[in-house]
């Protein structure tokens, strides 16, 4: 019992990191023992979608406690990658020091960078010298496992810092082009997506994030259905095509 006016020792990260070790050991526990880097992708995925989900809501305490829940997935792919006699928690931790001494040469060396869209760019030409990538490769450089929008945004945001992506009147123009396609119905999927595109285009060269766009005009749909009376018949036309999975 913590006797008056001792403080509670708090847990520090190598306690975590030892907790880790000891779920996966021989006397730990059977769920963690069975699983890899393929069977927590979904764990992961999920707990980094609860942190944004707590960053939405503003709440300060579900953040802390998903963030904890987002820290958990590292330190156990880190405790698997050190059983297979490969990288562990100390390489990532230093690992991550490094990118950050090196790509903040404004901070840790003499470079003069004063806004911050110059350090954005500087981030990424550094990220470019480092991988031996010509702008273009960065570009199309967008893991395929993220959503669809937010991908795209990754793709043009970084074709634009690359010099080779579209101006803010052509992305403009490429709306407006695709949208008039789309409802000529010429291509079907080929044109939506032209469509998405472009919108996501536009959203880059506006300085707007479209996937959170579209999350909180979602959002803001579903309480309006949620405001209509129950039973309240759709609108001929509007159902739209279903599918099985509605």
């Amino acid at each position: 019992m913590t006797g008056a006016g001792e403080k509670e020792k708090r847990a520090q990260f190598s306690d975590l990191v030892e907790i880790m070790a000891l779920l996966r050991g021989p006397e730990g526990c059977p769920w963690d023992r069975e699983q890899d880097h393929r069977s927590l992708r979904r764990c992961l995925l999920e707990e980094a979608y609860e942190v944004l989900e707590a960053v939405d809501r503003d709440d300060p305490e579900a953040l802390r406690q998903e963030l904890g829940d987002l820290l958990l997935q590292v330190v156990f792919h880190a405790q698997l990658a050190a059983e297979a006699g490969g990288f562990d928690i100390g390489d990532v931790i230093q690992g991550l020091h490094d990118k950050l001494v090196a790509r903040h040469p404004h901070v840790f060396g003499d470079k003069e960078i004063e806004t911050a869209e110059a350090v954005l760019e500087e981030w990424e030409s550094l990220k470019r010298e480092e991988r031996q990538q010509t702008p273009g490769e960065q570009a199309a450089e967008a893991p395929r496992a993220m959503p669809a929008l937010a991908r795209a945004q990754m793709v043009l945001r970084r074709a634009a810092r690359a010099g080779v992506g579209r101006s803010a009147p052509e992305a403009e123009a490429a709306v407006v082009k695709a949208a008039q396609a789309v409802a000529r119905d010429d291509r079907g999927e080929e044109e939506l997506g032209e469509l998405l595109l472009a919108a996501v285009d536009l959203a880059r060269a506006a300085g707007l994030d479209a996937e959170q766009a579209l999350r909180e005009r979602v959002d803001r749909l579903v309480e309006g259905f949620a405001g209509r009376a129950e039973g309240a018949p759709a609108e001929a036309g509007q159902a739209g095509r279903g599918t099985k999975s509605d």
